[in-house]
């Protein structure tokens, strides 16, 4: 009798998958409630961007246990292509947001503690970049098979290392470097960052 109760509670691992595109779907649809920052707001837009990658780390996750019991489901294959799309396109950009133009204004701006913090975090950071754009280059091919509906597997391994990366990262960047940005940059400032950012995906103001 436990074991039926416990059946019955446990989410079938299609249900994860189907749970989180219905979560998409929804989010969509209240898109004119919960916006993304504009770029006006720049330092909120990074912090927009790290929801987002917080997203597609808890996917990853889901499909470990999807595959195994559903198997290669359409449902796996669109989990992995939106993984992809986002870890192909927009993560490149955040990296480069912070590498190019974030870090570079404060190194400009910060003094004193601060920018004895900025050193030590803001090599860190680009350490850590590299090794996630890595680890990436190993998980990539397995969410292509994925999405392709070539294969049905994916590495624990990969998938936690990744996750525990991505999770310690950007922790970091919160602790320290946005609120340094918002407690250190002008106005103008603000505005040169948040140009650069849209200028980098292509978007006019």
């Amino acid at each position: 009798m436990v074991e039926m109760d416990q059946m019955k509670q446990a989410p079938h691992p299609v249900g994860l998958l189907q749970a989180t595109s219905e979560n998409n779907r929804e989010n969509q649809m209240n898109m004119l409630f919960d916006t993304a920052p504009d770029f006006d707001q720049p330092v909120d837009v990074l912090k927009h961007c790290h929801g987002r990658i917080r997203k597609q780390l808890s996917t990853m996750q889901k499909l470990l246990v999807h595959l195994p019991a559903a198997g290669l489901t359409a449902q796996a294959q669109q989990a992995a292509s939106a993984v992809l799309r986002y870890f192909d396109n927009a993560a490149p950009h955040h990296h480069a947001d912070e590498e190019q133009d974030l870090l570079p204004m404060l190194r400009a701006t910060a003094a004193g503690d601060d920018l004895a913090v900025l050193n030590q975090v803001a090599a860190q950071i680009l350490d850590e970049h590299r090794q996630m754009e890595a680890a990436w280059l190993s998980l990539a091919p397995q969410l292509r098979k994925i999405a392709a509906g070539e294969a049905a597997e994916l590495s624990v391994e990969h998938v936690q290392g990744f996750v525990e990366m991505y999770a310690a990262h950007m922790e970091k960047e919160e602790s320290f470097i946005t609120p340094m940005a918002q407690r250190l940059f002008n106005q103008e400032q603000m505005l040169q960052l948040g140009n650069a950012m849209r200028v980098r995906r292509g978007i006019h103001a």
